[in-house]
């Protein structure tokens, strides 16, 4: 009987990443906000288009099948700080939510190239999916640590329903988009002293 050995988590790693993550997202936003002051009158007659962008932008870095960086983020707290944070958090959820529909067509289509039973977290995360249903998605798509990409890939292989999947995926976006919107314009304001 032959055992697998598994890595234990190095929580301190993750908490690392995620800060640094966190600090790179807020001092883009931060130097984005600075380079849209001279423009800032013109910009305000196209209100529209920042919603439009923001959710392009989302729609783009969640069609990756990798970590998105944190300029996606950036540019989200950014518009944010200059529109109204619900509206970019509701734009941006509806655009990420569409664009993890890739990893989960990805392990609809082609299951056993897309992800295999020894992808790390996959045994945990198919669990929950089988225990939870929808609200694993909803729960993975709203926590910040673990790549949600995993996730999707999973619940198409499992061919979870799209009608469950993808309310599910918003509902656990736009709170954390709402969340991170909110906390980036109050990180903003606090360093405009």
């Amino acid at each position: 009987m032959s055992e697998v050995a598994t890595k234990p988590v190095r929580w301190h790693q993750l908490a690392i990443i995620a800060v640094s993550l966190i600090v790179i997202s807020v001092g883009l936003a931060y130097l984005f906000q600075k380079l849209l002051i001279p423009v800032q009158p013109v910009l305000n007659r196209f209100a529209w288009l920042a919603y439009l962008g923001v959710f392009g932008i989302q729609l783009l870095s969640n069609l990756t099948i990798i970590a998105p960086v944190p300029v996606a983020l950036a540019i989200m707290v950014s518009i944010a700080t200059q529109w109204d944070p619900l509206l970019v958090a509701l734009f941006a959820s509806l655009g990420g939510a569409l664009g993890e529909l890739s990893g989960y067509f990805a392990g609809y289509i082609a299951k056993q190239a897309a992800i295999n039973e020894s992808t790390p977290g996959y045994t945990r995360i198919r669990g929950w999916m089988n225990r939870y249903g929808p609200w694993a998605i909803a729960f993975l798509a709203f926590q910040p640590v673990l790549p949600f990409d995993i996730g999707g890939i999973i619940a198409g292989a499992a061919k979870m329903s799209l009608w469950k999947f993808l309310p599910a995926l918003w509902l656990g976006r736009f709170p954390k988009y709402l969340i991170l919107s909110y906390f980036g314009v109050g990180v903003i304001h606090f360093f405009k002293w």
